[in-house]
Protein backbone atom coordinates (compact mmCIF):
# COMPACT_ATOMS: atom_id res chain seq x y z
CA UNK A 1 0.00 0.00 0.00
CA UNK A 2 1.23 3.45 -0.86
CA UNK A 3 1.63 6.01 1.93
CA UNK A 4 -1.21 8.73 1.93
CA UNK A 5 -0.91 12.69 2.13
CA UNK A 6 -1.97 12.98 5.20
CA UNK A 7 0.82 10.60 6.43
CA UNK A 8 3.42 12.08 4.42
CA UNK A 9 1.64 15.97 5.75
CA UNK A 10 2.43 14.48 9.18
CA UNK A 11 5.55 12.93 8.70
CA UNK A 12 6.88 16.61 7.02
CA UNK A 13 5.41 18.64 10.61
CA UNK A 14 6.89 15.84 12.87
CA UNK A 15 10.52 16.10 11.38
CA UNK A 16 10.71 19.74 11.04
CA UNK A 17 9.11 20.18 14.80
CA UNK A 18 10.12 16.94 16.15
CA UNK A 19 7.38 17.13 18.47
CA UNK A 20 3.81 15.28 18.67
CA UNK A 21 1.98 18.45 20.14
CA UNK A 22 3.50 20.99 17.93
CA UNK A 23 2.68 18.51 14.50
CA UNK A 24 -0.86 17.87 15.81
CA UNK A 25 -1.37 22.03 16.26
CA UNK A 26 0.46 22.21 12.61
CA UNK A 27 -2.26 19.46 11.09
CA UNK A 28 -4.88 20.00 13.13
CA UNK A 29 -4.85 16.34 14.09
CA UNK A 30 -5.32 14.85 17.70
CA UNK A 31 -1.66 13.37 18.87
CA UNK A 32 -3.19 9.75 19.04
CA UNK A 33 -4.53 10.09 15.36
CA UNK A 34 -0.70 11.39 14.72
CA UNK A 35 0.78 8.70 16.37
CA UNK A 36 -1.35 6.25 13.97
CA UNK A 37 -0.03 8.06 11.04
CA UNK A 38 3.05 7.77 11.76
CA UNK A 39 3.53 3.58 12.47
CA UNK A 40 0.98 3.36 9.43
CA UNK A 41 3.46 5.07 7.39
CA UNK A 42 6.24 3.33 8.46
CA UNK A 43 4.44 -0.04 7.87
CA UNK A 44 3.82 1.21 4.49
CA UNK A 45 7.59 2.27 3.75
CA UNK A 46 9.17 -1.12 6.14
CA UNK A 47 11.30 0.56 8.83
CA UNK A 48 11.15 3.03 11.19
CA UNK A 49 11.78 7.02 9.85
CA UNK A 50 11.57 8.42 13.44
CA UNK A 51 14.01 7.11 16.60
CA UNK A 52 12.37 7.68 19.97
CA UNK A 53 13.79 9.12 22.59
CA UNK A 54 12.72 10.27 26.51
CA UNK A 55 12.72 13.89 25.25
CA UNK A 56 11.81 14.09 21.50
CA UNK A 57 11.98 12.37 18.57
CA UNK A 58 14.81 12.30 15.62
CA UNK A 59 14.91 11.08 12.18
CA UNK A 60 16.93 7.91 11.83
CA UNK A 61 19.21 7.56 8.71
CA UNK A 62 16.09 6.90 6.63
CA UNK A 63 13.86 8.99 7.74
CA UNK A 64 16.43 12.11 6.98
CA UNK A 65 16.79 10.74 3.60
CA UNK A 66 13.01 10.75 2.97
CA UNK A 67 12.48 13.69 4.23
CA UNK A 68 13.31 15.91 1.12
CA UNK A 69 11.73 13.42 -1.34
CA UNK A 70 8.44 13.72 1.03
CA UNK A 71 8.66 18.07 0.61
CA UNK A 72 8.58 17.60 -2.84
CA UNK A 73 5.98 15.35 -2.96
CA UNK A 74 3.95 17.57 -1.03
CA UNK A 75 4.93 20.60 -2.84
CA UNK A 76 4.31 18.98 -6.11
CA UNK A 77 0.60 17.73 -4.69
CA UNK A 78 -0.04 21.12 -3.74
CA UNK A 79 0.98 22.78 -7.13
CA UNK A 80 -0.76 20.37 -9.22
CA UNK A 81 -3.85 21.38 -7.35
CA UNK A 82 -3.41 25.25 -7.54
CA UNK A 83 -2.72 24.55 -10.72
CA UNK A 84 -6.33 23.13 -11.83
CA UNK A 85 -8.09 25.36 -9.58
CA UNK A 86 -6.15 28.05 -11.70
CA UNK A 87 -7.54 26.49 -14.82
CA UNK A 88 -11.33 26.00 -13.73
CA UNK A 89 -11.30 29.54 -12.22
CA UNK A 90 -9.44 31.10 -15.78
CA UNK A 91 -6.69 32.70 -13.85
CA UNK A 92 -3.80 30.80 -15.76
CA UNK A 93 -4.39 28.53 -19.13
CA UNK A 94 -4.06 28.22 -22.72
CA UNK A 95 -6.11 28.61 -25.91
CA UNK A 96 -5.57 28.24 -29.58
CA UNK A 97 -7.73 29.52 -32.28
CA UNK A 98 -7.74 28.57 -35.69
CA UNK A 99 -9.52 31.81 -37.48
CA UNK A 100 -9.94 32.56 -41.54
CA UNK A 101 -8.68 35.60 -42.00
CA UNK A 102 -11.27 37.97 -42.28
CA UNK A 103 -12.33 36.84 -39.22
CA UNK A 104 -8.91 37.11 -37.58
CA UNK A 105 -9.04 40.48 -38.58
CA UNK A 106 -12.71 41.78 -38.32
CA UNK A 107 -13.87 40.16 -35.17
CA UNK A 108 -11.33 38.78 -33.57
CA UNK A 109 -9.09 41.30 -32.53
CA UNK A 110 -11.47 43.12 -30.20
CA UNK A 111 -12.34 39.77 -28.48
CA UNK A 112 -8.97 39.78 -28.06
CA UNK A 113 -8.85 42.83 -25.94
CA UNK A 114 -11.41 42.10 -23.77
CA UNK A 115 -10.82 38.53 -23.33
CA UNK A 116 -7.38 39.60 -21.87
CA UNK A 117 -8.62 42.51 -19.80
CA UNK A 118 -10.95 40.06 -17.77
CA UNK A 119 -8.35 36.82 -18.11
CA UNK A 120 -4.94 38.61 -17.95
CA UNK A 121 -2.83 35.24 -17.39
CA UNK A 122 -4.97 33.37 -20.07
CA UNK A 123 -2.44 33.17 -23.45
CA UNK A 124 -4.39 33.39 -26.93
CA UNK A 125 -2.46 31.83 -29.73
CA UNK A 126 -4.00 32.87 -32.81
CA UNK A 127 -3.77 31.09 -36.65
CA UNK A 128 -5.21 32.62 -39.17
CA UNK A 129 -5.17 29.80 -42.01
CA UNK A 130 -7.76 28.26 -44.54
CA UNK A 131 -11.25 26.64 -43.29
CA UNK A 132 -9.92 22.89 -44.72
CA UNK A 133 -6.57 23.79 -41.95
CA UNK A 134 -9.10 25.08 -39.40
CA UNK A 135 -11.52 22.39 -39.37
CA UNK A 136 -7.85 19.67 -39.21
CA UNK A 137 -6.66 21.73 -36.39
CA UNK A 138 -9.69 21.53 -34.80
CA UNK A 139 -10.25 17.95 -35.38
CA UNK A 140 -6.65 16.93 -34.04
CA UNK A 141 -6.63 19.30 -30.86
CA UNK A 142 -4.19 21.55 -32.21
CA UNK A 143 -6.59 24.24 -32.08
CA UNK A 144 -9.29 24.59 -29.03
CA UNK A 145 -11.51 26.46 -31.12
CA UNK A 146 -12.28 27.31 -34.78
CA UNK A 147 -13.47 30.41 -36.29
CA UNK A 148 -14.76 29.76 -39.78
CA UNK A 149 -17.44 28.73 -41.93
CA UNK A 150 -19.63 25.28 -41.37
CA UNK A 151 -17.93 22.60 -42.02
CA UNK A 152 -19.07 19.97 -45.09
CA UNK A 153 -19.35 16.66 -43.69
CA UNK A 154 -17.87 16.44 -40.30
CA UNK A 155 -19.49 14.54 -38.03
CA UNK A 156 -16.97 14.79 -35.21
CA UNK A 157 -16.90 18.41 -35.30
CA UNK A 158 -19.29 21.10 -34.18
CA UNK A 159 -21.00 24.54 -35.49
CA UNK A 160 -22.17 27.28 -33.85
CA UNK A 161 -23.62 30.78 -35.93
CA UNK A 162 -22.18 33.52 -34.64
CA UNK A 163 -22.96 36.29 -37.23
CA UNK A 164 -23.44 36.80 -41.31
CA UNK A 165 -21.23 38.27 -43.57
CA UNK A 166 -22.23 39.41 -47.52
CA UNK A 167 -19.80 39.74 -50.22
CA UNK A 168 -18.28 42.90 -51.65
CA UNK A 169 -17.45 44.13 -55.13
CA UNK A 170 -14.04 45.88 -54.35
CA UNK A 171 -13.17 48.59 -56.99
CA UNK A 172 -10.08 51.53 -57.31
CA UNK A 173 -11.94 54.97 -56.75
CA UNK A 174 -13.16 56.04 -59.92
CA UNK A 175 -14.30 53.23 -61.74
CA UNK A 176 -17.95 53.13 -63.58
CA UNK A 177 -19.47 50.25 -60.86
CA UNK A 178 -19.16 52.54 -58.07
CA UNK A 179 -21.66 54.84 -59.37
CA UNK A 180 -24.26 52.02 -58.63
CA UNK A 181 -25.49 51.32 -55.15
CA UNK A 182 -25.17 47.62 -55.33
CA UNK A 183 -24.01 45.66 -57.91
CA UNK A 184 -24.96 42.46 -60.06
CA UNK A 185 -22.65 39.27 -60.28
CA UNK A 186 -23.04 39.41 -63.65
CA UNK A 187 -21.18 42.70 -64.15
CA UNK A 188 -18.10 41.13 -62.79
CA UNK A 189 -17.45 39.38 -66.01
CA UNK A 190 -16.80 43.13 -68.44
CA UNK A 191 -13.68 44.02 -65.85
CA UNK A 192 -10.48 42.61 -65.37
CA UNK A 193 -10.43 40.85 -61.65
CA UNK A 194 -7.70 39.98 -58.88
CA UNK A 195 -8.98 36.91 -57.68
CA UNK A 196 -7.94 35.04 -54.30
CA UNK A 197 -6.49 32.45 -52.69
CA UNK A 198 -8.03 29.36 -54.72
CA UNK A 199 -7.61 27.41 -51.59
CA UNK A 200 -10.19 29.50 -49.88
CA UNK A 201 -13.64 29.33 -49.24
CA UNK A 202 -14.32 32.80 -50.28
CA UNK A 203 -12.63 31.78 -53.27
CA UNK A 204 -14.97 28.19 -54.16
CA UNK A 205 -18.22 30.85 -53.29
CA UNK A 206 -17.47 33.18 -56.25
CA UNK A 207 -16.62 29.99 -58.73
CA UNK A 208 -19.95 29.04 -57.88
CA UNK A 209 -21.70 31.86 -58.38
CA UNK A 210 -20.25 33.00 -61.49
CA UNK A 211 -21.18 29.92 -62.44
CA UNK A 212 -25.19 30.04 -61.99
CA UNK A 213 -25.25 33.28 -63.13
CA UNK A 214 -24.08 32.21 -66.50
CA UNK A 215 -20.38 34.37 -66.49
CA UNK A 216 -16.91 33.72 -66.58
CA UNK A 217 -14.65 36.27 -65.23
CA UNK A 218 -11.92 38.03 -66.72
CA UNK A 219 -8.57 37.20 -63.85
CA UNK A 220 -5.70 38.82 -64.43
CA UNK A 221 -4.14 36.82 -61.44
CA UNK A 222 -4.42 35.35 -57.89
CA UNK A 223 -3.34 36.71 -54.92
CA UNK A 224 -2.88 34.30 -51.37
CA UNK A 225 -2.90 38.06 -49.31
CA UNK A 226 -6.19 39.50 -49.15
CA UNK A 227 -3.67 42.79 -48.25
CA UNK A 228 -2.20 42.25 -51.88
CA UNK A 229 -5.46 41.61 -53.11
CA UNK A 230 -6.49 45.00 -51.87
CA UNK A 231 -2.95 46.57 -53.13
CA UNK A 232 -3.42 45.38 -56.35
CA UNK A 233 -7.03 47.02 -56.81
CA UNK A 234 -5.81 50.02 -55.79
CA UNK A 235 -2.86 50.23 -58.02
CA UNK A 236 -6.07 49.93 -61.11
CA UNK A 237 -4.98 46.40 -62.11
CA UNK A 238 -8.40 45.39 -61.78
CA UNK A 239 -11.62 44.61 -59.22
CA UNK A 240 -12.19 41.97 -56.82
CA UNK A 241 -14.94 40.57 -54.43
CA UNK A 242 -14.22 39.79 -51.11
CA UNK A 243 -16.34 39.49 -47.76
CA UNK A 244 -17.55 42.45 -46.38
CA UNK A 245 -15.27 42.00 -43.07
CA UNK A 246 -12.29 41.55 -44.66
CA UNK A 247 -12.69 45.42 -45.67
CA UNK A 248 -10.68 45.71 -42.33
CA UNK A 249 -7.61 44.06 -43.12
CA UNK A 250 -6.96 46.49 -46.24
CA UNK A 251 -5.54 49.85 -46.19
CA UNK A 252 -8.95 51.59 -47.61
CA UNK A 253 -6.79 54.56 -49.55
CA UNK A 254 -7.60 54.62 -53.73
CA UNK A 255 -10.57 51.90 -52.94
CA UNK A 256 -14.09 51.42 -52.09
CA UNK A 257 -16.73 49.08 -52.20
CA UNK A 258 -20.65 48.17 -53.18
CA UNK A 259 -22.68 45.03 -52.24
CA UNK A 260 -23.58 42.40 -54.37
CA UNK A 261 -26.58 41.46 -55.40
CA UNK A 262 -28.75 39.13 -58.37
CA UNK A 263 -28.23 36.94 -56.01
CA UNK A 264 -27.50 38.10 -52.60
CA UNK A 265 -25.27 35.92 -51.11
CA UNK A 266 -25.33 35.49 -46.81
CA UNK A 267 -22.12 33.90 -45.73
CA UNK A 268 -22.65 32.30 -42.02
CA UNK A 269 -19.72 32.49 -39.47
CA UNK A 270 -19.24 30.70 -36.70
CA UNK A 271 -17.41 28.78 -33.79
CA UNK A 272 -16.21 24.87 -34.39
CA UNK A 273 -15.84 22.76 -31.60
CA UNK A 274 -14.41 19.03 -31.47
CA UNK A 275 -16.85 16.55 -30.27
CA UNK A 276 -13.99 14.53 -29.26
CA UNK A 277 -12.12 17.21 -27.15
CA UNK A 278 -14.12 18.67 -24.66
CA UNK A 279 -13.38 22.41 -24.26
CA UNK A 280 -11.64 23.50 -21.25
CA UNK A 281 -12.70 26.47 -18.92
CA UNK A 282 -11.05 29.19 -21.19
CA UNK A 283 -12.10 28.01 -23.94
CA UNK A 284 -15.56 27.67 -23.01
CA UNK A 285 -15.05 31.44 -21.38
CA UNK A 286 -13.99 32.48 -24.68
CA UNK A 287 -16.66 30.79 -26.80
CA UNK A 288 -19.04 32.94 -24.56
CA UNK A 289 -17.44 36.13 -25.22
CA UNK A 290 -17.29 35.47 -29.01
CA UNK A 291 -21.24 35.06 -28.50
CA UNK A 292 -21.70 37.85 -26.82
CA UNK A 293 -19.58 40.06 -28.83
CA UNK A 294 -20.36 39.11 -32.61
Amino acid sequence: MNPSIQQLRVFVAVAHSRSLAEASERVHLSQPAISIALRKLEENVGGALFARTTRQLALTPEGEAFLPVAVRLLNDWNEAFEDLNDQFSKQRGKVTVAALPTLAAGLFPRVIKLFHEAYPRINLSLHDVLAEQINQMVREGRADLGLSVPPSDAEDLTFEPVLEDSYVVVCPCGHPLLAQSAVAWSQLAAYPFIGINRLSSSHQDIDRIMQSVGERLDILCDARQIATVGRMVAAGLGISVLPSLSFRQIAADGIEYRPLVEPTIRRELGIILSRRHPPSAATSALRQLIHHHE
